[in-house]
């Protein structure tokens, strides 16, 4: 894992989308990874504004991604769908057509994960993987004791992720229960990925997944088996990891990121 530390959650998600950028430009059919949630919003807005002030190209991009909730269609806007479009996809000049979320609303969900896993490798596996984390370690909704080598799945939430997605719902009891996500082996196919994690209330996790044991029961903490894991965090997320100074050293010596300090 590379540990990249940004002053704020701001600067966190602006450096996210300059290296999303980069992939994109380098390689304009970019199989690209997206997950949702607070952390992301504000990565997305900067891509959008990129594309709108500098004609960043999403037009040949495929995306899958991470998760979806069981029992909610793609047109409501508490779906992850719905988050998508109105943060990202509306918003570039991408053919949705390329956009792929698993189904929620599927009436077999083991051939609708079977499904998602032959798009994938039809599009020649995931370039870049975006993930965000959950404050019990989880990617996607691979929630504690997950396996690592997971592959798309319908999944019971926790109590935990159901405590922390209630924000985004009316009432607590509309947040729903299950929902497919990715497996963590799914995920750690992907040639690249890139965790983005900020505030207080994951730093304790943070340092679970990076510098702790490799456990089911930290799900992220399999990206350390990852051959090419970046974790951008903020001061705040970063506030509990051991090797701080030495991950600040590496962003301000490595020449790889003289064109981001």
């Amino acid at each position: 894992m590379e540990v990249i530390i940004q002053k704020d959650a701001e600067a966190a998600a602006k450096l996210a989308a300059a290296l999303i950028e980069r992939a994109l430009r380098a390689k304009p059919s970019l199989v690209l990874g997206l997950a949702t949630g607070a952390t992301m919003a504000p990565i997305y807005a900067h891509l959008a504004r990129l594309h709108r002030e500098q004609n960043l190209d999403f037009s040949l991009c495929r995306t899958f991604n991470l998760d979806e909730y069981v029992g909610i269609p793609p047109d409501d806007p508490h779906s992850f769908r719905s988050f998508m479009d109105r943060h990202l996809f509306d918003l570039v000049n991408i053919d949705k057509r390329n956009t792929h979320i698993p189904d929620g609303m599927a009436t077999d969900f083991r051939e609708e994960c079977l499904h998602y896993e032959r798009l994938i490798e039809e599009c020649g596996g995931i370039d870049l993987q975006l993930l965000g984390i959950g404050v019990d370690g989880h990617i996607g909704f691979n929630e504690p004791l997950s396996s690592l080598l997971s592959r798309t799945r319908e999944k019971a939430l926790t109590p935990a992720t159901i405590a922390q997605n209630a924000k985004y719902f009316p009432s607590p009891a509309q947040v729903p229960r299950r929902g497919i996500t990715m497996g963590v082996g799914t995920i750690l196919e992907s040639r690249e990925c890139l965790l983005v994690a900020t505030g207080i209330e994951k730093a304790e996790i943070v340092a679970k997944a990076v510098e702790g044991p490799i456990t089911s029961m930290v799900t992220a903490s399999a990206l350390q088996l990852h051959p090419r894991c970046r974790v951008i965090v903020d001061e705040a997320a970063a506030s509990r990891l051991q090797g701080i100074e030495y991950y600040r050293w590496i962003f301000e010596n490595e020449p790889e990121w003289t064109e981001f300090r």
